[in-house]
């Protein structure tokens, strides 16, 4: 199962296209539809990993507007997918990243896996906040697992904000370690999809020794954890 179904992949492509072209010069559009078709027509990676690389000597150095029509329709077809916490270079990334040939599955897993393996931390964010958008959705599972342990703060933000793939794969263990580490690094719990659905006994019960523990050391809380328990 994929988060984005094979009727609803080519519109948000178009999509993505026309985001792109809001946010892109002339030139740098023109590269990246360049690399679209290299990328689709190759069947080793070289086009893809030096693209990936690239993009941020095109990209600006922003976010995306929130009021552009393309990011609530995206939204739409991705449910639980928050664009408003993309800069245009990881939209720049995954518009590459979704135009790499699924055909065979071992090659493809291969590309984007390389990927992981070799990427800088802007390269990480943009792989960790394209997993609702990757086909094969359930062989990401370790990866996503492997962003929680992270001590990068935007890999995990990556991971946490307005991104529906942890709440739609992770295991429960998983999924209550990611909550329980927002927690402790401080981050806007509000922002995860699909937090209060799932929600689950043990989680609350490790939450509730979290308050206990902070209170006793006479240190806060996030108010927010008590629409947990």
């Amino acid at each position: 199962m994929n988060l984005i179904t094979d009727q609803n992949k080519d519109t948000v492509i178009n999509l993505i296209n026309q985001l792109l072209n809001r946010c892109l010069s002339a030139q740098a559009f023109d590269w990246i539809s360049t690399k679209f078709t290299l990328i689709e027509q190759e069947e080793r990676a070289i086009q893809l990993n030096m693209a990936f690389a690239q993009v941020s000597r095109y990209a600006p150095k922003m976010q995306l507007e929130n009021s552009v029509p393309e990011i609530a329709e995206i939204g739409k077809l991705v449910p639980g997918c928050d664009l408003r916490y993309w800069s245009v270079a990881t939209l720049c990334r995954i518009a590459l990243l979704m135009r790499v040939k699924d055909a065979k599955a071992e090659l493809y897993l291969q590309k984007i896996s390389g990927l992981f393996t070799a990427a800088e931390m802007n390269e990480l964010v943009a792989l960790y906040t394209a997993l609702p958008f990757l086909e094969h959705s359930t062989q990401w599972i370790a990866r996503c697992e492997e962003g929680i342990r992270s001590n990068i703060g935007s890999v995990l933000e990556a991971i946490m904000y307005g991104n529906p793939y942890p709440a739609a794969f992770l295991p429960e263990a998983s999924w209550n370690q990611m909550v329980l580490k927002a927690f402790f690094t401080e981050k806007n719990v509000e922002a995860i999809t699909g937090i209060m659905e799932r929600n689950n006994p043990v989680l609350q019960a490790t939450l509730e020794d979290y308050v206990k523990e902070r209170i006793a050391a006479g240190r806060t809380v996030q108010t927010g954890i008590y629409t947990l328990i």
